[in-house]
């Protein structure tokens, strides 16, 4: 069964990919789609023996690298921490396949495109299932290549390239930190299997190695190397800048790739290696601050972007900055119930774009849009319970949406792990709230209420979304509403110890989770209130003051300015990285290689066989009295030089 789970994507990439053609497009469709809902099927059959019932499995594949000392086995580790991402990455992929039937109805390349979308969901696979840092690294590359593929899908889009060529570079700078740690690792433990690895890292607290000229403790070295690997996949500040320009790539591959995909890697391999993140309490403070402090940066971003898919890609940054200040308070069964529940509303959210998209003729821009709801009702309304469990609304102590609950938990462990930095991801995850809560309701405001401000032809033109692709958002917006409240005892309630076994590790006594329970009540109330007050003031804004937000704007131009060019990121790292590269490069070209290499080297023996050439072919007059004056030329010679040969001898 585990085996299944884990390729039969694979299988179905492979049968569109190669063999689409004679598929045809309902062929590939039905194939991928078919294997998708199979996995995603015995994915839940997976929580229920493995997570629920406490049964982990270990599945030996095959023995995959064997030199020297070097032992590297293909093997699936399914516990807890597995069989959860199991359910999301093959239950939201099976939707967004199924999803993909009619967003993509009119793209030629129908077959290549769910060959894609399966292979990018074995690769999330392999590295969640991964035994090992090896495996982990290959599925690690897999979502990175896969991801190439799909943001660049329209190829003959000059920006879906440069945005595919971006993710790609932008990860590579985190994945050669991540590949170093791997490095370190064996160096260290002469291993890399997790098993192995994990059970040495409490004989190596304290030591120290030489790195870069300096002494440094070598699991912080470890663990900051394998943190820089994750904020470039799950794009925290500095190595966030790829993510929102990924919304080039067609809908569904958006929704896979923020919702159960690629961005949950860096959370997931974090989580994955607590025994090693515990044991270094310098590390776990960095992953906090970056955590928080990209939580507060995406959040202001999110206020001001105009289309749409942006705004929730910048929401989905702003999330995995919660999830990742959760895991360093230590509060990892919060951080994965996070990702759990934002996998739901986000993909919810994100699909239910691609349905506005879609009935809007491709047109994006929300102040091209307003008062859709009545073409739109489907949609709008399970926007709308996306939005609000983003927001994190709820009704305390009775019933609230699924962002409520995880939302909530890890605000509360930020603020129960009584540190400074626990207190600093505890407030910026209180600005964030509110700004997340307004701009949601912006969302909402001015793409589904108020006067419309779409074009008259499209306006007429705009129509709901049909059911195939309808139905995956009903299953999402389920999720959406009920998951928090179902799961929430597991994940981070009374059933936490008994639930998560020994896939999570803490090196201290105290549970930051358990603590999390018993903060004051104005701390589990918070929350509620900012993301009231930001739908609120969002209702000011952009339905009863729609004058408001462009008189802001004009107001205070600067702050406006600094956020609509997104903390001037991506000029900051064109000034410094881009242009010099550019700069250093054309002198390569022009002087190195042109001036130097091509002039004294191909150019140069080029331009002197060309010459002797054309010298030489001067001699071939055709006619044969001069051939014949040559060889007599040629015999009188050869009689001179043997007379004088012969003189000289003699």
């Amino acid at each position: 069964m585990y085996s299944l789970i884990v390729f039969l994507p694979l299988i179905a990439a492979i049968a569109a990919g190669f063999f689409g053609n004679r598929l045809g497009d309902r062929g590939s469709q039905l194939v991928t789609c078919g294997a998708m809902v199979v996995a995603a099927l015995l994915s839940c059959l997976a929580f229920v023996q493995v997570a629920l019932g406490g049964n982990p499995v270990d599945v030996h594949l095959l023995h995959w690298i064997g030199s020297g000392t070097f032992e590297v086995n293909w093997a699936l580790k399914i516990d807890t921490l597995t069989a959860v991402m199991l359910v999301v990455v093959n239950g939201v992929s099976a939707l967004v396949h199924i999803y993909s039937v009619g967003y993509m109805e009119h793209d030629p390349h129908k077959p290549r495109f769910m060959a894609y979308l399966s292979l990018f969901t074995f690769a999330m696979l392999m590295l969640v299932t991964a035994d090992n840092f090896v495996q982990l690294f290959f599925g690690w590359e897999g979502v990175g290549l896969a991801s190439y593929l799909l943001i660049g899908f329209w190829y003959k889009r000059p920006a879906a390239n440069a945005a595919a060529i971006k993710a790609f570079l932008v990860n590579r700078v985190g994945d050669f930190g991540f590949g170093l740690g791997i490095f370190a690792i064996y160096l260290v433990f002469d291993s890399v299997s997790f098993d192995v690895v994990f059970a040495a890292a409490p004989e190596m607290v304290g030591q120290a190695v030489e790195f870069l000229g300096y002494q440094v403790d070598v699991l912080t070295l470890i663990t900051m190397l394998l943190f820089v690997g994750a904020m470039g996949k799950s794009a925290q500040l500095f190595l966030h800048t790829w993510l929102p320009d990924a919304m080039e790539g067609p809908t569904p591959v958006s929704a896979l790739i923020h919702a159960a995909t690629m961005v949950t890697a860096g959370v997931f391999m974090v989580t994955r290696c607590s025994p090693l993140f515990e044991l270094a309490p310098t590390t776990l403070t960095v992953v906090t601050v970056i955590g928080a402090s990209t939580a507060f940066f995406a959040a202001t971003i999110g206020l001001v972007q105009n289309d749409i898919k942006r705004v929730i890609a910048y929401s989905t940054c702003s999330q995995l900055g919660y999830m990742f200040f959760a895991l360093g308070v230590s509060a990892y069964g919060a951080g994965i119930f996070h990702l759990f529940t934002h996998a739901f509303f986000k993909a919810l959210l994100f699909l239910g774009a691609g349905s506005v998209i879609h009935g809007m003729s491709d047109e994006q821009d929300m102040r091209k849009m307003g008062g859709l709801y009545p073409h739109m009702k489907k949609t709008a309304w399970l926007m709308w319970i996306g939005s609000l469990s983003l927001a994190g609304i709820g009704i305390p102590a009775v019933f609230g949406l699924s962002g409520f609950y995880s939302k909530d938990i890890v605000l509360e462990a930020a603020y129960a792990a009584h540190t400074g930095v626990g207190q600093y991801a505890y407030w910026m995850g209180i600005a964030a709230a509110f700004m997340t809560a307004f701009y949601s309701g912006r969302l909402l405001f001015m793409t589904f209420h108020g006067k419309s401000r779409a074009d008259q032809h499209v306006l007429e033109h705009a129509h709901e979304s049909p059911n195939v692709m309808l139905v995956p958002l009903y299953v999402l917006a389920i999720g959406a509403v009920v998951a928090g409240a179902v799961f929430y005892p597991y994940f981070v309630g009374h059933d936490y110890d008994q639930f998560w076994g020994s896939a999570l590790f803490l090196a201290g006594e105290t549970n930051v989770i358990e603590e999390a329970h018993h903060v004051p009540l104005w701390v589990k109330l918070l929350p509620l209130a900012m993301g009231i007050s930001g739908l609120l003031l969002s209702w000011w804004f952009y339905i009863k003051r729609p004058h408001l937000p462009a008189a802001l704007a004009q107001n205070q131009s600067a702050i406006h300015a600094f956020l609509m060019n997104k903390w001037y990121f991506d000029e900051l790292y064109d000034t410094i990285f881009v242009r010099p590269a550019k700069w250093l490069g054309y002198q390569f070209w022009k002087k190195g290689d042109g001036a130097i290499i091509d002039r004294f080297g191909p150019d140069g023996v080029s331009a002197a066989v060309d010459y002797v050439a054309r010298r030489v072919r001067g001699l071939q007059s055709g006619f044969v009295y001069h051939y014949a004056f040559v060889m007599l030329v040629g015999v009188a010679l050869f009689i001179t030089w043997y007379m004088v040969r012969g003189g000289v001898a003699q």
